[in-house]
């Protein structure tokens, strides 16, 4: 399987980036931040983004 975006891991959930920050206690800015690679975020916000879009951790790329 090839690196995914964590945006295009986001979109697989069907969330919309307001929606994924609220089912992880962060702002929308954040999200924002993360999928331009200007931060990263944490493990288990990974894991929870990993579970949401059905794709394995190892595989959602973190930076540009």
């Amino acid at each position: 399987m090839p690196e995914i975006t964590l945006k295009a891991a986001r979109v697989n959930s069907g969330l919309t980036q307001k929606e994924l920050a609220s089912k992880l206690g962060v702002s929308s800015t954040t999200v924002n931040n993360w999928e331009n690679g200007d931060t990263e975020p944490s493990l288990s916000q990974l894991r929870i983004i990993s579970e949401l879009s059905g794709i394995p951790m190892d595989f959602i790329c973190v930076r540009r």
